[in-house]
């Protein structure tokens, strides 16, 4: 149980008036006072597992909280008092809470009814969580249990293997003897005398030996029989009969829960629904029950064949018992994915107060034993777990050339293969449910919710600023009230769509008029504020840099933008992560999907899904089990090729793993290498994606065009493959220019909502897209069609007026052939005909090449914006990124969506550099030539401070990223490798050198007592800036030994002032890898300045605890995330500037080397001012 809870004032203000609104338990109760013992009336509110209480129910802000968690509440006697107020307590009614912490009283209350009095006991009880506290003990007492067998099995093992040597060696020994034995019986055998007449004495002596001979083999059996008896082998034995016989009473227990749910429950139930008045109908019973009754049979018949075996003990074999079940317990699938919408239903029902009143007279049943219906239907929830636990017993307890074994170990990986089925079905059937949930809660419904490929990704609360009051906005405070209270919306983004709410006082939510359902095809992420938009920069600098903007672009409608803000930094990355992975993954996945829904069944998740490259390790890659945000498991290890692979996959483009890669791919290739595959990639699209890929694209639709134009081959494909058979494709570039004319002919059926596509081949004398001209056969909607609209959208995202022969929905889709068309078609032709297959074949390899280009473009982009200092410091990359992009605008069937993507890299990419308008690294190094013109006493703290923080900022912030890798400022010439990490350990030197040489030129005791009170003063000043390595900077400073050993100075210091450099130097402290630093820093929004070290330390234990290649020369992909993580939270704080004015007349003393001391001389000065005292 947890000692201390970290208290956050906003979260708490929060959660009363949640607790206030929607609380448990509210109402007005008498709280005794600590001092005085006097009761105040106090209004309570409880939620969850937090208990607050105001002064009155209008109260905005709690008088106080009580954490409930491990107390225990109890009614309590009222106490003695004279016999004139026996009256008034007898109508007070008294309870107790007495917390679980140490050093906490117990809170005493009352109320004036009795049932007020039970109704909070009861309420405050179930906050308390202790029945979760008890089970985690019971867990945790077993989980010691489980730990011991473990242990003691190891031991056995030991002995037994002991005793098999001990055996061996005996056998040997044994051969050995019989072997001079019958040596012995050769040489003896010539002078052996047969006597057919024995002596009668000699066959009575025989006899006797006889005799003998017989006890002693029955002794000597018996002495095996008892050590076969203490031996781990019959142990062993022992305990698996007993887990035997364990699981015939765990299957005798659960077919009697079973029978109870049927004849106590289900039965009595449907004859119920049939009768005249009924309380359920039949569908809620079915719903509820689902298909419990035949599982009671299943079991009852497994049930008698474990029976039938035990009955011959000592020969238990289960297998063919767990061989005829294992295919009839696929019926669990259907319990378990209706599970959660049974209990659902059960709780719908028994809002009804005849059905309510009906089941507790069901439940009150003596078989029942107090246990309730949800209880029983939990039971079949958790019978696939316990045999699997069951058969694991049982295989840790049989031996090897058991006769079972193999047996036992299919069953169990066929139980294993069952449960992990019905987990994803369970996931898919709860993330349906999910989505319907979130559409009852809006007032307004939401269409968009009832597509069963939507996925939920994530919700939470952003706060949302009109654009068109930006300005006014950045002169709020952050916290302002006003602002959370206006601007809270409650958002949901799902895999397509990003829904915008706002919760009315019931708890209901309203989608926003404009901007309320947003589509993601339609958006535009931007995750930091333009840096030449003056207003976005004072926008930044008030809200931490915690603001992005969706630029929304919809056909229909004129664009606009939605700028939202997040609570945190870790909240907004979280949200711009999965907002750009989502908006990347259906531009890529709705080229693929739109173009093969027609004709293949495959999906793209489906194609992900089958593609065992993505989750089976290989010769050349190995996977975590950890999931990335595409659900694909991460790499752990993969061979360059495969990363460069993964990299360029058309499928999906996962940016955990883009940041990972462009952060540290200098470790295991080169940026010409990674240039080669992009432009591979764009070139040679079917040469250059994996075959694997191809197949699982073109699986389904193969059989349709077998036989078809074999002999046609486009000049674009540049591989065959070998299974499938090539692609036939027709020619597309049989003329020098050749452009397709395509129009919207075809009426739009209900069944695929997709339009048909139709176009002549015809030459054309210009090969720049051209806008359409609707022509006499063309519908009225195709002029409505933008150019601009990107060809990747899905089907069902598409949308448009109903007219003339469409038939679908408010909105219709537009095939991404057809945006082409649109964009490339020109005037003056007539209605042309239907495509042929081999033409659509032609299509599925434009719509190849488009996903390709985007692909390569969607990598570019990122790299460019996110490693802008990649390109500035090699200019070879730069030209050839240039290169490649210019090739791609010259593309005749670039997109224009594509092209204007294009243009905008390439404008950012070949702009000059802008001169920065804040200082730069050299510029404070130039500072130091300038003349003093200030001295300390005549400076404030809070310049001093403020004038520290800018300095630190700009030296940290000079720092490339790539010096972080390799641990070069560990190494020889590491002023050569990393020459920014060293200035920045210089300056961070410089400084602490200047704090204590500053102190020590004080030569009496006061003025050097008023310098440290000061310095700490700037410390603290620092530490609200979030500059904690200035912290660091001045504690060093005062802990060198030079000051420490200064005790008359020490004496003259405030306890105050002592009491602040302690709380100081706790903050930055080494202790625990710098865990209170870390913590502060993860609860801290930039701009802030971290202490280097820390990472410098961080990054030095990756590199030296794992290596950056396999034994088999594979990439430590699993060190390289670390690596990567690390960087970006360095990059975070290095991104966010501080606004503060520089002042010269600061910066020129606080860079004034000649005020410097060195160590030496710093010690001799202090031992002048403080000489040692005499020993």
């Amino acid at each position: 149980m947890q000692k201390s809870v970290r208290y956050n004032e906003g979260h708490a203000l929060f959660l009363s008036a949640v607790a206030r609104k929607e609380g448990t338990k509210r109402g007005y109760l008498c709280k005794k006072a600590a001092e005085n013992s006097r009761w105040h009336e106090k209004f309570f509110a409880l939620y969850q597992n937090i208990l607050f209480y105001f002064e009155n129910e209008q109260s905005a802000r709690p008088a106080g909280i009580y954490l409930l968690e491990g107390c225990t509440c109890e009614r309590a006697p009222a106490p003695k008092m004279s016999t004139t107020g026996k009256e008034a307590l007898e109508k007070q009614h008294y309870f107790l809470i007495v917390f679980g912490h140490d050093g906490q009283k117990p809170l005493e209350l009352r109320t004036e009814e009795e049932y007020e009095c039970d109704e909070w006991v009861e309420a405050i009880q179930q906050a308390s969580y202790s029945d979760i506290i008890i089970e985690r003990e019971v867990l945790m007492q077993k989980y010691i249990h489980l730990v011991q067998i473990v242990e003691t099995e190891k031991v056995a093992a030991n002995q037994l293997r002991t005793q098999l040597e001990d055996q061996d060696t005996e056998i040997e020994r044994l051969k050995a003897e019989i072997v001079a034995l019958n040596k012995t019986k050769e040489r003896m055998r010539p002078y052996h005398v047969y006597h057919e007449n024995e002596d009668p004495d000699i066959k009575k002596i025989k006899k006797v030996q006889s005799f003998m001979r017989g006890w002693l083999c029955r002794r000597k059996w018996k002495i095996i029989v008892q050590d076969y008896i203490c031996s781990p082998h019959a142990e062993s034995m022992r305990k698996r009969n007993q887990i035997v016989f364990n699981m015939v009473e765990a299957e005798t227990e659960y077919v009697h829960q079973l029978y109870i749910l049927v004849n106590c429950f289900l039965r009595p139930l449907r004859m119920a629904a049939s009768s005249k008045k009924p309380p359920i109908s039949h569908d809620d019973v079915s719903s509820i029950f689902l298909n419990s009754e035949t599982i009671m049979f299943l079991h009852e018949i497994f049930h008698q064949g474990l029976k039938a075996r035990i009955a011959n003990w000592p020969t238990l074999v289960l297998a063919d018992l767990f061989d005829i079940l294992l295919p009839m317990l696929n019926i669990y699938q259907e319990f378990v994915r209706n599970h959660q919408y049974s209990l659902q239903v059960l709780a719908n029902c028994k809002q009804n107060r005849d059905f309510d009143k009906l089941l507790k007279q069901y439940e009150s049943n003596a078989a029942c034993e107090g246990r309730m219906l949800e209880t029983f239907l939990t039971y079949p929830m958790f019978q696939i777990p316990r045999y699997i636990i069951t058969l694991h017993e049982l295989l840790a307890h049989t031996p090897h050339e058991h006769v079972e074994r193999k047996s036992l170990e299919f069953a169990k990986s066929k139980l294993e293969e069952l449960s992990r089925v019905m987990h994803d079905e369970v996931s898919d059937t709860e993330n349906i449910r999910k989505n319907l949930a979130i559409e009852r809660m809006i007032v307004e419904g939401c269409d968009i919710l009832l597509d069963t490929s939507q996925t939920f990704v994530r919700q939470g609360s952003l706060i949302q600023l009109p654009s068109v009051e930006r300005g006014k906005l950045s002169k709020v405070r952050l916290g302002s009230l006003s602002l959370k209270k206006e601007g809270e919306r409650q958002c949901f983004l799902f895999t397509k769509h990003f829904l915008v709410c706002t919760r009315s006082s019931g708890g209901k939510l309203h989608l926003l008029k404009q901007g309320g359902v947003l589509s993601l095809i339609d958006c535009t992420l931007i995750e930091e504020p333009d840096a030449n938009d003056e207003e976005s920069k004072a926008g930044g600098q008030v809200f931490g840099q915690l603001d992005f903007k969706l630029v929304v672009e919809p056909t229909d409608s004129p664009s606009f933008t939605v700028v939202l803000l997040a609570p945190s930094r870790q909240e907004k990355a979280a949200w711009t992560s999965d907002i750009s992975q989502c908006i990347d993954n259906i531009r890529c996945n709705g080229l693929m999907t739109s173009v093969f829904e027609e004709n293949s069944k495959v999906t793209v998740p489906h194609m992900i899904k089958s593609d065992v490259r993505l989750h089976k390790d290989d010769v050349d890659i190995c996977f975590s089990k950890t999931l990335n945000s595409c659900k694909v498991p991460q790499i752990r290890y993969a061979s360059v090729e495969r990363l460069l692979e993964r990299l360029t996959d058309l499928r999906f483009l996962s940016i955990d793993f883009l940041n990972t890669f462009l952060h540290t791919y200098r470790i295991f290739t080169t940026a010409s290498v990674v240039m080669d595959k992009l432009a591979d990639i764009y070139k040679k699209p079917f040469s250059s994606i994996p075959i694997r890929s191809l197949e699982l694209f073109f699986a389904t639709n193969q059989n349709n065009r077998s036989g078809e134009h074999t002999n046609d081959k486009s000049p674009r494909l540049c591989r065959k493959f070998s299974s499938p058979p090539p692609l036939s494709i027709s020619s597309r570039t049989s003329s020098p220019v050749r452009a397709r004319k395509l129009s919207l002919h075809s009426p739009i059926t209900a069944r695929v909502g997709g339009l048909d596509l139709t176009s002549p081949l015809s030459n054309s004398s210009t090969p720049t897209p051209q806008t359409p001209t609707p022509t006499a056969s063309s519908p009225p909607e195709a002029g409505d069609m933008s150019p601009c609209r990107s060809p990747s959208t899905p089907r069902h995202l598409r949308y448009r007026q109903p007219g003339g022969n469409t038939v679908c929905n408010s909105r219709c889709s537009v095939s991404p052939a057809s945006a082409f068309a649109i964009a490339t078609a020109a005037a003056g032709h007539g209605t042309p005909p239907v495509f042929t297959n081999s033409e659509r074949t032609c299509d599925k390899e434009f719509i190849i090449r488009r996903a390709a280009t985007n692909r390569v473009l969607n990598v570019l982009r990122h790299w460019v914006s996110k490693h802008s200092q990649d390109f500035e410091m090699n200019g070879e990359l730069k030209m050839s990124v240039i290169c490649l992009l210019e090739e791609v605008l010259r593309d005749p069937d670039l997109l224009p969506q594509e092209r204007k993507a294009t243009a905008n890299i390439l404008s950012a990419l070949s702009q000059d550099e802008q001169e920065d308008a804040q200082l730069r690294i050299e510029d404070i190094l130039q500072m130091a030539d300038c003349p003093k013109a200030e001295c300390f006493e005549s400076l404030s703290a809070m310049e001093l401070a403020e004038q520290i923080t800018l300095l630190d900022h700009i030296v940290f912030r000079s720092i490339p990223y790539e010096e972080f890798l390799g641990q070069g400022w560990m190494k020889e010439d590491k002023t050569d490798r990393t020459p920014y990490i060293m200035k920045t350990s210089q300056h961070f030197n410089d400084m602490s050198n200047l704090v204590a040489s500053q102190i020590m030129t004080h030569t009496d005791v006061g003025s050097r007592a008023s310098s440290i009170e000061k310095w700490v003063a700037v410390a603290d000043i620092c530490r609200c800036l979030n500059n904690y390595n200035g912290v660091l900077e001045i504690t060093s400073a005062l802990n060198r030994s030079a000051i420490y050993r200064l005790k008359k100075t020490w004496a003259k210091i405030s306890k105050q002032t002592k009491a602040l450099m302690d709380k100081l130097q706790k903050t930055v402290s080494s202790e625990g890898r710098f865990k209170n630093l870390r913590e502060t820093l993860k609860n801290c929004n930039p701009p802030c300045v971290p202490y280097l070290g820390m990472y410098l330390t961080d990054l030095a234990f990756i590199e030296e605890g794992t290596p950056n290649f396999t034994e088999e020369g594979l990439v430590n992909f699993s060190k390289m995330r670390m690596i990567s993580h690390i960087i970006r939270e360095i990059r975070q704080f290095q991104q966010t500037p501080y606004r503060i004015e520089h002042q010269a007349k600061v910066t020129q003393y606080l860079l004034d080397k000649t005020l410097i001391m060195d160590e030496d001389t710093l010690y001799d000065l202090s031992l002048k001012i403080e000489p040692r005292l005499p020993a």
